[in-house]
């Protein structure tokens, strides 16, 4: 039962003056008209009307009524008003998450063509590698990057990502250079935290690596690691591609290039997404391109 719709009804008979005309105002039938006040009545253990074969009266009950009820029917209109003009602006205060390493180096440049678009939109980023719970954090999207397990929320993607095993060429001059994966059983392993050594080194990885000196749970200190000479290092092309184009890095099993991950733009709920979160979504779609720009001339 819609009370609203009740609560229309009943203003209508009062406002007009009688059942028929609440039913031509409504546009309605006065049958459903009647049905409707009756409920309303029901509801509220009260007689709002007394009806008669010629002319329709309001109880003391109903005057009350009718007085809440306008205010009511006001406020709702009031809201419905609001809320259509939150949904067709973009407007507000859009809080995201993303990846530490990928939004320092790849997503400031995109926020501020974002913004330059919709000036009417703040954006409020929080950067943390951990996944956060978008609606216990308050989030209205994230950026996450993996392989996304099956969930309520909606992911949409937005780049690809691939990663790379590399090591410094001094590194590699002192210990030598691995042909298969088994032979990192006799090298350095810089670890990322957030993963498995064996889903990210290669598609069958070694069981077990001689030493991990350094455990970080972010890339760019990994990098500079394995930059400096510390060991090998499998990161996504976003943080290693500008230190393997210069030299730096020198990518390794390369047949055993590790399965590509996805950048994808997760968010609640579909069917009520305000307007600030689906230009952004919008925004986003193809920002950094096909291959991404990241990996642009990597092979050449």
């Amino acid at each position: 039962m819609d009370r609203i719709e009740l609560l229309k009804a009943f203003v209508a008979v009062v406002s007009e003056g009688s059942f028929t005309a609440a039913a031509e105002a409504l546009s309605i039938s006065p049958q459903l008209v009647s049905k409707y006040v009756s409920q309303l009545e029901s509801h509220l253990g009260s007689r709002l009307l007394n009806r008669t074969t010629r002319q329709v009266s309001v109880t003391e009950a109903g005057t009350a009524c009718y007085t809440r009820a306008q205010q009511i029917l006001s406020d709702m209109d009031e809201l419905e008003g609001q809320l259509g003009q939150w949904q067709s602006s973009a407007s507000g205060v859009l809080r995201i998450s993303a990846p530490v390493s990928f939004a320092i180096s790849h997503l400031a440049e995109a926020l501020v063509a974002f913004q330059d678009q919709f000036p009417d939109v703040k954006v409020d980023l929080q950067l943390s590698d951990h996944k956060v719970d978008l609606v216990e954090s308050g989030f209205d999207v994230a950026l996450r990057i993996g392989k996304l397990k099956s969930s309520s929320l909606i992911a949409k993607p937005l780049a690809k990502i691939r990663l790379l095993t590399c090591a410094s060429p001094d590194y590699l001059a002192k210990h030598g250079t691995p042909a298969h994966p088994d032979d990192l059983v006799h090298h350095k392993y810089l670890h990322y935290s957030y993963s498995s050594i064996e889903a990210t080194i290669a598609r069958t990885g070694p069981k077990h690596l001689v030493s991990s000196p350094i455990v970080a749970n972010n890339g760019d200190v990994l990098l500079q690691a394995a930059i400096a000479g510390a060991g090998i290092v499998v990161q996504p092309t976003f943080i290693a591609g500008s230190a393997v184009q210069a030299g730096q890095l020198v990518p390794i099993l390369c047949d055993y290039e590790p399965e590509s991950l996805g950048l994808y733009a997760v968010y609640a709920n579909r069917q009520w997404l305000s307007n600030k979160v689906r230009v952004f979504l919008d925004f986003m779609d193809g920002y950094f391109g096909e291959p991404p720009y990241w990996d642009q001339g990597l092979d050449s």
